[in-house]
């Protein structure tokens, strides 16, 4: 039945918010007359359409099926804490009340989950179908809910559904959201119901987003065009274990027993007797040989780099279907990191442990975070939860957070997961072990709102579904395209086939009910092995104890570095095993006598503590090691570690590569009084990089040149940006060409995702070529007017200085005194669908920003940008916590948003000031506090 109600539907702010209120009243009002008689879209939006979706928060209104009542206590930034003596009514509040603030949201990411987007948005968006179709995230995840989970996950899944169904039964699309009223103008388009599948491939979705060092391996393949294994080899060194500390540092894989062992012991591993391993199939083998350690080079391999240089051009068409399909919903791949890390009580102020957590995503609008609280009045055997935190709406649970007993993070752990395979494609087969085996098919049809439906064929191998099916480019090989000896003839193209452990069914959802009410060590362990993908570094804290866990379906292979470019299918040798690492294997640690734990995606272990290849892509440690740093200088220092001591860490700004660049940058002689000018900004200065300095600003655009200069322009067209076009050395030259000899190429890729990116990959690739001062990396021809050439080091980095100069002049103005770094790095909130692609007027209504913003790329206060593209910010940590052990209420959180989705609702972006400032909300857990901060209370009931 329709849900009734005995308050009115609109958002009632309670006394703090109300002025905040009349704001937004006061700003709707002004646009609305503002586009009064807009022909965009035939019409006009009155006041009563933009406010027609905001939720009701107070009073009551039935929710058929709940067993008894459910309060919903909103404190003043609309965070919504549930209460209810079941667990079935606990979950379908939980849907209920996501549905309120978030629906659009939810209804476009199972849309971009199930390939079908096009249903919603017309044509433009086939591609994105056609491609996440051949995925198939929606079929793995009703294999999930059918065969792999729990009977209870089933049922608080089937909850949650239900809960959201009942609050869309008798709306209307523009009851529900603006976004609807824009779409209902052009495609008539309306939500259909909520099922439990819809919130399982959500999961997938983030599992891509977390997929590890795929990019890396089309990347270096696409090297393979102008540059030789040695140069490769520059451009991805060897992770620094002397200088940056792994995760894990007081264990290590006994060979005997089969089993990562802490200190020699592994009494605390938590999972002894269970068995638990995170294949349904397969187990790893006790003890057995180790998988090919390999390189990170591209080259050393047992395929070669000719077979590589074969896939440049499918490899640059499968980057182009690739980049699109996560920014659908504002996340992307590329760049993700986090910051997690824990404090034993013996170093803190209130003598029990911190724990703190910050994601680097795409910045989104909404953002993909939703803070909420889910309370049992009573836990019991039947309503087990008592758990606050982030989740994602959509689907229910807690993802990260704490509840009464724990806390835990997470950050990704980078470990591959993922391999490309070259496929030699022969007919209706593949070749396989010499002989041709046929595809396995299915035909897929894609919806498209205003046009005709769109019928394909999905392929797979036995390595996975046909990616290069996707694009026409990734289906031919160049004529000039060259393979070795070993490897069949191409024909008319190779195929490039994906194998991924996310598209095998999981457990992962499990894992978050689990998780959310373990109440110690070893019922943390057990959850965490049950959570498959993607893997995670998992910290955790209880009252007394700390500790760190890598859960995961971590592939184990056959021969060679399969993960590290593509594979030959062809091969059986490269095929994965079918096993997987152990979860009693998987490294952990569990209060280490260092008393803190980091993860900042690091390396896991170091070098010849594992015997498995976790990956060769890890994250080179400039955030872990910083953050390390400053727990090390409060420790030593004498002093405890507050709550607020976790926040300062967060926002820290420090540039390492400054602290390595700087002093040789003051001591080169710059002729050019201007150029000089800038030069003496670096002077004293401490390498913050605040919104306010000038010096971090002169600072990243020299950072940017000398990438640019020294990398940038040497790499394949394919990674650079797209539109940029150069004279460029011939194929496999690093050193200056004749002029004769250069040809001209412009690039291909999106801005914020071109490389040189900047990050520390490149800190380190630089940092290993400063001694030699004459290597051809930095030799660079002269540049326009009386930019001179370099034949050294230290002359590109004074062109370097002179090109920055001159750059931020054109950008910010002659007069240095008005420089700022925050002018040049700014952040814009864009709704991911109709604020990118709608009407500018829409786009105006529905986007926010800019903002200026402290922090920069691989610095802890991760306000990513991309050196080859701008200045711009293009990640940022998504969310921010710090769970206090010792008082669960003077735990502290932030949203990079606020709770709502509806444009001009007040929890739009009322977090997102303070967010920006580095502020944290108090954290409300206990009844009486969170009593105390409620402003607004709904009663759902049955």
């Amino acid at each position: 039945m329709p849900p009734t109600t005995t308050a009115s539907s609109g958002q009632q702010p309670g006394k703090s918010g109300r002025k905040k209120g009349r704001r937004a009243r006061l700003i709707v009002l002004v646009l609305v007359l503002a586009l009064i008689g807009a022909v965009a879209y035939g019409g006009y939006w009155s006041v009563s359409t933009v406010r027609a979706s905001f939720p009701q928060t107070k009073g009551s209104t039935e929710l058929d099926g709940l067993s008894g009542p459910v309060d919903v206590k909103r404190d003043s930034y609309g965070i919504p804490q549930i209460y209810a003596s079941s667990d079935v009514d606990l979950f379908m509040a939980q849907g209920y009340v996501q549905a309120q603030d978030r629906f659009y949201e939810m209804d476009v990411r199972r849309h971009m989950t199930s390939g079908r987007l096009s249903e919603m948005f017309g044509t433009g968006q086939v591609k994105d179908d056609e491609f996440l179709r051949t995925l198939g995230w929606d079929r793995v995840a009703k294999k999930e809910y059918d065969t792999k989970l729990s009977a209870s996950t089933k049922k608080y899944l089937q909850a949650y559904a239900k809960g959201v169904n009942d609050y869309l039964q008798g709306k209307s699309g523009e009851d529900i959201s603006l976004e609807y009223a824009a779409l209902a103008f052009k495609n008539d388009y309306k939500p259909e119901k909520w099922t439990p599948v819809d919130s399982l491939a959500w999961l997938k979705a983030m599992a891509w987003d977390l997929r590890g060092n795929m990019q890396d391996e089309i990347d270096r393949a696409l090297m393979t065009s102008r540059l030789g294994p040695k140069q490769i080899a520059d451009l991805y060194p060897d992770y620094p274990y002397s200088r940056n500390q792994a995760i894990v540092q007081e264990g290590q894989y006994n060979e005997l027993t089969g089993t990562f062992e802490q200190n020699g012991s592994s009494q605390a591993n938590g999972l002894s007797g269970t068995g638990t391993s995170t294949s349904g199939t397969g187990t790893s083998t006790s003890g057995s040989g180790t998988a090919a350690s390999g390189t990170a080079t591209g080259t050393s391999a047992s395929t070669s780099s000719s077979t590589a240089s074969a896939l440049q051009s499918q490899l640059s068409g499968l980057y182009d279907v690739l980049d699109d399909v996560p920014t659908a919903v504002g996340v992307n791949g590329q760049g993700i990191g986090s910051n997690s890390w824990v404090v034993a009580g013996s170093h803190t102020i209130t003598g029990k442990p911190l724990l703190a957590n910050d994601p680097h995503l795409s910045a989104s609008l909404p953002s993909v975070w939703y803070q909420m609280g889910l309370h049992c009045r009573t836990v019991s055997s039947k309503c087990q939860y008592d758990v606050s935190g982030y989740t994602f709406a959509g689907m229910p649970g807690v993802i990260i957070g704490h509840n009464a007993k724990i806390a835990w993070g997470m950050t990704n752990s980078g470990v591959d997961v993922t391999d490309l395979y070259l496929e030699k494609l022969s007919g209706d087969g593949y070749l396989y072990d010499g002989k041709t085996v046929p595809f396995t098919t299915r035909e897929e049809t894609i919806k498209v709102a205003g046009g005709a439906s769109k019928k394909i064929v999905v392929r797979e191998t036995n390595n996975g579904p046909l990616l290069s099916d996707r694009s026409d480019e990734l289906v031919k090989v160049g004529k000039k395209a060259t393979v070795d000896n070993a490897a069949p003839d191409r024909g008319d193209g190779y195929g490039v086939a994906l194998r991924w452990t996310a598209l095998d069914p999981g457990t992962s959802m499990d894992a978050v009910f689990a998780m959310d009410r373990a109440s110690n060590w070893s019922d943390f362990r057990a959850a965490a092995a049950l959570f498959d993908v993607p893997s995670q570094n998992l910290v955790y804290a209880d009252a007394e104890n700390i500790g760190y866990t890598l859960p995961g379906r971590i592939p184990i292979r056959a021969k060679g570095d399969t993960g590290a470019i593509p594979a030959p299918g062809w091969d059986p040798k490269y095929t994965w095993t079918g096993k997987y690492i152990d979860q009693d294997e998987l490294p952990y640690e569990y209060n280490p006598e260092r008393g803190y734990i980091v993860t900042a995606n690091q390396a896991v272990v170091d070098k010849g503590k594992y015997p498995y290849t976790l990956t060769t892509d890890w994250g080179y440690g400039t955030r872990s090691q910083r953050i390390t740093d400053l727990i090390e200088q409060k420790i030593k220092g004498g002093g405890k570690i507050s709550t607020d001591d976790m926040r300062q860490m967060q926002l820290d700004n420090s540039s390492e590569i400054a602290k390595l660049l700087v002093p040789k940058l003051l001591k080169i002689d710059v002729e050019d009084k201007d150029v000089r000018q800038a030069q003496e900004l670096l002077e004293g200065w401490d390498y913050t990089q605040d919104a306010d300095s000038a010096a971090a600003a002169y600072f990243n655009a020299v950072w940017r040149n000398i990438l640019k200069l020294a990398f940038g322009n040497k790499l394949p067209k394919e990674l650079r940006v797209k539109g940029q076009c150069l004279w460029v050395d011939p194929v496999n030259t690093v050193g200056p060409a004749d002029e004769a000899d250069k040809v001209r190429e412009c690039g291909q890729r999106d801005a914020d995702q071109a490389q040189p990116d900047g990050g520390d990959r490149w800190f380190e690739v630089v940092r290993k070529l400063m001694d030699d001062e004459n290597s051809d990396w930095w030799k660079t021809p002269a540049g326009v007017g009386d930019r001179p050439k370099a034949d050294n080091r230290d002359e590109l980095f004074e062109r370097a200085m002179i090109d920055a100069r001159w750059e931020l002049t054109a950008k910010l103005g002659k007069d240095i005194d008005t420089w700022s770094w925050g002018r040049l790095h700014r952040l814009f909130l864009k709704n991911q669908t109709l604020g990118t692609e709608g009407p500018g007027f829409v786009q105006y209504m529905l986007n926010r920003g800019p903002w200026k913003l402290s922090g920069g790329e691989a610095t802890v206060n991760a306000t990513g940008w991309n050196a080859a593209g701008g200045y711009g910010v293009v990640w940022v940590p998504s969310m921010r916590m710090v769970v206090n052990l010792g008082d669960l209420d003077k735990s502290k959180w932030i949203n990079l948003t606020g709770a709502s989705g509806h444009a001009y609702s007040a929890h739009y972006t009322d977090q997102t000031g303070k967010w920006v400032k580095g502020e944290l909300l108090d954290w409300s857990f206990s009844d009486d506090a969170v009593d105390k901060n409620t402003t607004d209370t709904l009663v759902l009931k049955p």
